[in-house]
């Protein structure tokens, strides 16, 4: 199995070029580009749609011969502020311009030719959880959102102290209604960004048990099971999740040892 942790190759351009066969799976991808102001960023989607979203900065994005003129409204992803997005359909070219330093990532899955080009608009700030728990969110491309084929997309972001991802859940087994397949990426950032944070991957069956520090720019694969993520004291987490599978649906299941804390009932007995 490759290994879970991705690191960014370079301080600038394409740093991060995660593809099916590297990850060893079948579904997603995702690339980030750091761009300066003035520079480029170009690609054919092939066979596969994309997302393409400005993580931070402002670019001028075409796409499908369509001129979407310059998008971008935060300048630091803390802010909070609802990222501007771009949908470009399979077989066909984009293309981005840094009006300012910008992160762009592109979010990519199997297309089928079911959508056109377009800006993602109608992308709310909402909040999850309870407590130590809460995190907020915007769903860029859920299931509700009918704007891909293939890809289901979101970010968080996960107050200092608390956790997210949780409680621990899996969506592995193609299984549906009760659950779906879908592979998944986290692209981590830190603030501040000397910070740290933790995300651990494990299946229930002890095949898989990997905790890993995650840093500013990480990527994290979670091929299969539970992916749970906590953000210490001093250090607020984001994270942008890319997941793909056979059916465009998010169905999960949480792990049955720590499932009593989304139903908010008491512990077990031990």
């Amino acid at each position: 199995m490759p290994e879970l942790l991705v690191k960014p190759r370079g301080a600038g351009g394409k740093v991060h070029d995660i593809t099916p066969q590297s990850a060893g799976w079948s579904y997603v991808g995702f690339a980030l580009y750091r761009l300066a102001a003035g520079e480029t960023a170009a690609e054919a989607t092939g066979g596969r749609e994309a997302i393409l979203v400005l993580v931070e900065g402002k670019a001028r994005i075409t796409a499908s011969g369509r001129d979407f003129g310059l998008l971008g409204d935060r300048m630091d992803v803390f802010e909070r502020k609802k990222p501007h997005c771009v949908y470009v359909p399979d077989g066909a070219d984009w293309s981005a311009v840094a009006e300012t330093d910008c992160t762009l990532a592109v979010c990519t899955a199997p297309g089928k030719g079911g959508h056109e080009a377009r800006v993602i608009g109608d992308i709310a700030l909402e909040e999850r959880g309870k407590g130590t728990n809460t995190r907020y969110i915007h769903p860029i491309a859920m299931e509700d959102k009918d704007v891909a084929d293939s890809l289901l997309v979101t970010e968080v972001f996960t107050p200092a102290g608390h956790w997210s991802s949780y409680p621990p859940h899996r969506h592995d087994e193609d299984d549906f209604p009760a659950m779906t397949y879908l592979e998944e990426t986290y692209y981590h950032r830190l603030n501040p960004r000397q910070g740290f944070g933790f995300q651990r991957v494990f299946t229930e069956d002890g095949s898989l048990d990997e905790t890993m520090s995650v840093a500013d720019g990480d990527v994290v694969l979670v091929p299969k099971g539970h992916h749970p993520c906590a953000a210490p004291y001093g250090y607020e987490m984001y994270y942008l999740n890319v997941m793909a599978g056979p059916l465009r649906k998010w169905r999960f299941r949480n792990h049955p040892d720590h499932d009593w804390i989304a139903r908010r009932d008491a512990p077990p007995a031990r």
